[in-house]
């Protein structure tokens, strides 16, 4: 069945997504949601967020759902460690991203700081950093405390975790100068993943939509 994959190459749930499409090898079409414009995509998905995936002549929202889905039909190779326990303690982690960090850093979060509540770009930034400390605090401490020091979050090979920690880490570089200096093994993940086909595959300026400079785009992005 044909998969087209509507995002941007600045969203980064939709970085997740290519990521997970890449290591498992997924061909997919992709359509920029920067260039067809907000209208059209929110006649394609109403919720107006990216990523979305076409699966045939149906559209699955949001980034979890989508990796759920590729998960489950197509298991070769698994996103998810074999053992029930580390597989939660995977998927815990992701959800510490997407829900405690992703959740409350998008930009339409930053455009109701700065237009209904008057916060200056000063206080916003404040806000960013505040979010990105946190979460990679926590996240850096669970990494400390595996059993296991395995090259990749829960693993000798990318998977779940690290498709969901890259692109919040990357994000927190090339877009808020954020100095992982602070956490050592999150670090060394990320550097790690920049020689890993997916990973540079799925990376903003592969994509077809990449400009060469970021700017703020007028689409929510999750």
């Amino acid at each position: 069945m044909s998969l087209t994959l509507y995002t941007a190459y600045l969203n980064s749930a939709g970085h997740r997504v290519r990521i997970a499409l890449a290591l498992k090898d997924i061909p997919y079409t992709y359509v920029s949601v920067f260039q067809i414009g907000k209208p059209a995509y929110r006649h394609i998905n109403p919720q107006g967020l990216m990523p979305a995936l076409k699966i045939g002549e149906h559209i699955v929202p949001q980034a979890t759902a989508i990796l759920e889905y590729l998960e489950e039909t197509h298991r070769d190779p698994t996103l998810l460690p074999r053992d029930p326990v580390l597989r939660a303690r995977a998927r815990g982690f992701a959800q510490a991203i997407t829900s405690e960090m992703h959740a409350v850093d998008v930009i339409r979060i930053r455009r109701f700081l700065h237009n209904d509540l008057a916060l200056d770009q000063t206080a916003i930034d404040q806000w960013q950093r505040h979010w990105f400390a946190q979460g990679f605090d926590a996240l850096e401490e669970l990494l400390r405390r595996r059993e296991t020091p395995w090259p990749y979050s829960f693993g000798n090979t990318p998977s779940w975790a690290d498709l969901h920690l890259i692109p919040q880490v990357h994000k927190g570089i090339a877009r808020f100068d954020v100095d992982m200096a602070p956490w050592p093994l999150i670090n060394a993940i990320y550097h790690r993943a920049q020689d890993h086909r997916a990973f540079i595959a799925a990376m903003p300026e592969q994509q077809p939509d990449w400009p060469g400079a970021i700017a703020e785009p007028e689409v929510a992005t999750r």
